[in-house]
């Protein structure tokens, strides 16, 4: 099983006070350490992914759609996007992927609360790490959101970083949140509540230029 290298500290951490227990105390107080040594390696688990035939832009992270909002992005974009969220439980793998080809332009981490992630506040108030990628014609802009029990965004690239559709560039650390803002005339093809998966479902297609 390949786990996620933000995960080597505390994999390791729990496997070295279970067999510390285990040599000092004895074999039933271990099983406490031993439980979340087995959590950490659950949560920080990074599964390939089969990329879909389909093109389009792919979901940045696995979990359940929370809502999908038309919105001006003032910041990054400064123009109007499709916004679709994602809210991803201490359950969900947490590796986050590019959501189409592209280089990215900008990333820039702003401190915040950690107010829970399904709010819809969180967006912007929450501590997260947005990244600004250049796809043909239009920006892509993807925030991953810390949340209530998520303390720690992590992003792996820099400006001037080509990434693939699909590829690995980093993840947030338990529950949270990502935000991704598309180009305001895509078919969006998920909807509310829907459980969608990193790096294998489409949530919305460029519609055909007549």
């Amino acid at each position: 099983m390949k786990i996620a290298p933000e995960g080597y500290p505390f994999v390791g951490a729990f496997a070295v006070i279970t067999v510390a227990v285990l040599i000092f105390l004895n074999p039933l107080a271990a099983v406490v350490p031993f439980g979340f040594l087995l959590f950490m390696l659950y949560f920080f688990r990074d599964p390939e992914r089969q990329l879909p035939v389909a093109e389009g832009f792919i979901s940045p992270a696995d979990g359940r759609v929370l809502s999908i909002v038309p919105q001006f992005e003032r910041e990054y974009l400064k123009c109007n996007s499709m916004r679709i969220s994602i809210f991803m439980s201490p359950f969900n793998v947490h590796v986050n992927r590019a959501p189409c080809d592209g280089e990215v332009l900008e990333v820039k981490h702003t401190p915040g609360s950690f107010k829970a992630a399904y709010r819809e506040s969180a967006s912007l108030k929450n501590e997260n790490t947005a990244m600004l990628m250049k796809f043909d014609s239009a920006n892509v802009l993807v925030r991953q959101v810390a949340g209530f029990v998520a303390r720690r965004t992590v992003c792996r690239v820099a400006p001037g970083t080509s990434l693939k559709r699909g590829e690995r560039y980093g993840m947030i650390k338990f529950s949270s949140r990502v935000d991704i803002y598309l180009p305001c005339d895509v078919e969006v093809l998920v909807r509310p509540n829907d459980k969608v998966k990193a790096g294998e479902t489409v949530l919305a297609a460029m519609r055909a230029k007549a």
